[in-house]
């Protein structure tokens, strides 16, 4: 029997009153007016770029804001640094978890304070942890170090440490990114209670518009630095939502799914490798990728698809097993990449598929410079290589300030562009896909889609790898799960369930 949940401080008004935030003369934040009332669950969307970040930042004291001002409880707040936002009460859940993985839950939290001792009364923080767990909504195991705790448990974990710091205004940034649907409504229900019961108040910034359905009170929408809408949530649908965020935009329409799958392309077999921490292993009994066809794999970042990607890379050694390429063995040189038709999009392309200080050119040119037709040659043509990326900036919609930009210098989602540019221009039959759309906008990931869609009626056999589940149901003509280094469910994308791969992903079955 649960004890009751004692009330935690009063939920706290926030407002915005005519923020703008200017770079030089860039204005990334306009004019901005947002109001929170208390205890209410308030989702804030935008595509990247439209300012999102820049206005929780303002708030939170990382940046000054050029004018404008903020009201904490109707009265004018001065926020020049994040200690001034936490002393009124103002926290931030970021998108990737800040915690210490070597220290338990406990020590977490105890260190997170401004006040702790410098010698720790542990029978005595210990009492009072469990008296502030009794009045919390949800627990986590505090004696287990937060390398052992699942996302889902991780999440929670970073929640209960802002409630425990005695914040009463939460900002969460893109919270369930890295859970399951199941503990994606866990966390978000959980909080939703603590707003309804008047306890917090939350501002959540999301992509997901089920979430803001399910969960949010009221939305507020930026773009290109402005508020272009706020509404309750009830009032809109998804496609006002959608509109609102893209304005007078078109989104390519969803390539149609054509064809049918033809013979096995990619095919691994008793594949083993070491997983990154060099003590378990990655165990691929069997996995097949056929012409014409997507295979999405799902999982919660961690359970083996970085190490399954760096395998078919080549940048991880095979400990046992075979990868095969259309019926011929397969070891990811640069060499066989070309002659099989293999393609990349690792996770992260910036840093994983580019060179951040060379060009746009060199880096559009990196698959054919030393190429002369379907021969070698011995020096490079400058003219060639500026001609060829022009033309394929062109074609796949790059924004870049000129193809001698750094590569560094050009956003998310034209960093994508780019090399997907790179690796979809000619003939190709494989392609292995890593989380493509991640943190991308609306316009980037339904473009990036679209390309995908495209390649595989192509004929192209397709692995997309992706902790985005509805980009895989999407996108998938056949889903696995990997758990703990293994595939743990199969099964054609018509016969699947949201909810039971869900489970699999959070590493059980249903």
């Amino acid at each position: 029997m649960s004890l009751p949940v004692k009330p935690l401080e009063q939920a706290i008004e926030v407002e915005t009153l005519h923020m703008t935030m200017r770079f030089g003369a860039f204005t990334a934040l306009d004019d901005v007016s947002i109001r929170i009332t208390p205890g209410s669950f308030h989702a804030l969307l935008g595509e990247n770029g439209a300012g999102k970040s820049t206005l929780v930042k303002c708030m939170m004291g990382f940046y000054r804001a050029t004018s404008g001002e903020m009201l904490v409880d109707r009265r004018e707040a001065l926020v020049p640094d994040p200690r001034a936002a936490h002393a009124l009460g103002l926290g931030m859940v970021y998108q990737h978890f800040t915690l210490v993985p070597s220290l338990t839950a406990a020590e977490n939290l105890v260190v997170s304070r401004d006040d702790a001792p410098r010698v720790i009364d542990w029978r005595r923080e210990r009492a009072a942890l469990a008296e502030f767990m009794a009045r919390m909504p949800f627990s986590v195991p505090l004696d287990q170090p937060v390398r052992a705790l699942s996302a889902g448990e991780k999440q929670k974990l970073e929640i209960l440490k802002q409630l425990y710091l005695g914040r009463r205004f939460l900002i969460l940034d893109e919270p369930t990114s890295v859970l399951t649907p199941d503990e994606a409504d866990e966390v978000l229900g959980h909080v939703k209670a603590l707003c309804e019961a008047g306890e917090i108040t939350v501002m959540m910034i999301t992509h997901k518009f089920r979430e803001v359905t399910a969960y949010a009170d009221a939305v507020s929408v930026l773009r290109w630095g402005k508020l272009v809408g706020s509404a309750l949530v009830s009032d809109l649908s998804h496609a006002d939502m959608a509109r609102i965020m893209m304005g007078e935009a078109e989104l390519p329409d969803p390539a149609p799914r054509t064809g049918m799958p033809g013979d096995a392309v990619l095919s691994l077999k008793g594949a083993r490798a070491s997983d990154r921490s060099g003590l378990k292993q990655i165990v691929i009994d069997a996995l097949e990728v056929r012409a014409g066809e997507v295979v999405g794999v799902a999982g919660i970042s961690g359970n083996g698809q970085m190490e399954l990607m760096e395998v078919l890379t080549g940048q991880r050694p095979l400990g046992a097993g075979s990868i095969e390429v259309k019926g011929a063995p397969y070891g990811a040189s640069r060499e066989e990449a070309r002659v099989k038709c293999v393609r990349y999009l690792p996770e992260e392309p910036l840093h994983n598929a580019c060179a951040p200080r060379m060009s746009v050119t060199e880096n559009i040119n990196f698959r054919s410079f030393d190429l002369n037709g379907s021969g070698r040659r011995f020096w490079l043509s400058g003219r060639e290589m500026r001609t060829r990326a022009a033309e394929l900036v062109a074609g796949f919609k790059v924004r870049a300030a000129s193809l001698d930009a750094p590569m560094a210098s050009l956003s998310g989602g034209n960093v994508q562009r780019a090399v997907l540019a790179r690796e979809l221009t000619g003939e190709v039959d494989l392609l292995v896909i890593s989380n493509p759309c991640f943190g991308l906008d609306f316009t980037a990931v339904a473009e990036i889609r679209a390309r995908i869609m495209a390649a595989r009626n192509g004929g192209a056999a397709v692995l997309l790898m992706s902790e985005d589940l509805d980009e895989i149901m999407e996108l998938a003509d056949r889903v696995l799960v990997m758990s703990e280094g293994r595939i743990a469910y199969e099964k054609p994308i018509a016969d699947a369930q949201i909810a039971e791969i869900g489970h699999h992903m959070g590493g059980y079955s249903a």
